[in-house]
């Protein structure tokens, strides 16, 4: 039993393990609203956009929070820009403001000297967390967490049906912008975990997985945290385990568990054609 519970003796790795449950509730409630709107490469799109506001930041001496949220927003506001008023879909315009927005990331990174390593930008520093990125991680996951439960239901109808939304009186506008403000918060507060590449699997898989579980909306946003929070606490402890990366690890066990879910509801559809 001593040996089960050695993970959970150290400091930095009960900080890893706090630092999950925290991040996983606003990124599970989040891909929820992701998958069933079909924006996951919005969130991709704003992971990678972050890195070139978290570069400008570090050379003007101003909190990297800020950086990040700043250029999360900017890819964000030009996607939506550049595909109202272009023939260009949604999709390939999304591909090319990311990916120019990240190139430019690494230009200007690789051109300063910094006391921050870019791996721990672009996967994460987990094991190195400390209380200031904690107490961070909190303040965004409660505020996010707060607005989209508040919010859940509008939230929902502007998903599956925007037109229908603004014809009943909801302010669509705030609801597309709020929640890509949200989204790109929700980003900033797992850059010092999990990293830029490997948030987005934080923001795709719970949902899809929940998605897979259960026809019910209502149950979707607890079965994504329930979810994203064993498997980071899983991910965190087979990594020590294996003494491999926390961030990749997590998003192994959250692929393992979409592939059991995705298994079990195609056998479930099998069963039932077969009833039929």
């Amino acid at each position: 039993m001593e040996t089960l519970l050695q993970p959970f003796q150290f400091a930095f790795m009960q900080n890893a393990f706090l630092i999950m449950a925290i991040i996983s509730v606003p990124t599970a409630l989040l891909s929820c609203y992701l998958v069933l709107r079909g924006w996951s490469l919005m969130g991709d799109a704003i992971s990678h956009a972050v890195l070139p506001g978290i570069v400008v930041a570090y050379i003007v001496g101003a909190p990297l929070i800020i950086g990040a949220f700043i250029a999360g927003m900017v890819c964000a506001l030009s996607t939506g820009f550049l595909s109202q008023n272009s023939r260009v879909k949604q999709d390939t315009v999304m591909g090319v403001v990311f990916s120019g927005m990240f190139g430019f990331g690494i230009v200007l990174y690789t051109k300063i000297t910094s006391e921050v390593h870019l791996d721990h930008i672009l996967f994460g520093n987990m094991l190195g967390v400390g209380a200031d990125e904690l107490w961070t991680a909190f303040g965004v996951a409660a505020f996010t967490a707060l607005i989209i439960l508040a919010k859940r239901r509008e939230f929902l109808l502007h998903a599956f049906d925007p037109i229908q939304a603004q014809a009943v009186g909801l302010r669509t506008g705030w609801l597309h912008y709020g929640l890509l403000s949200l989204i790109s918060l929700t980003i900033v507060s797992t850059l010092s975990a999990v990293g830029i590449i490997l948030s987005i699997g934080l923001l795709i898989a719970p949902g899809a997985i929940a998605f897979l579980l259960t026809k019910r909306f209502e149950r979707m946003l607890p079965i994504a945290v329930g979810v994203t929070l064993f498997s980071g606490v899983a991910g965190v402890y087979i990594a020590f385990v294996l003494d491999s990366a926390p961030a990749p690890t997590v998003i192994l066990v959250l692929t393992a568990i979409f592939i059991a879910a995705f298994i079990r509801a195609n056998l479930r559809i099998r069963a039932a054609e077969r009833r039929a």
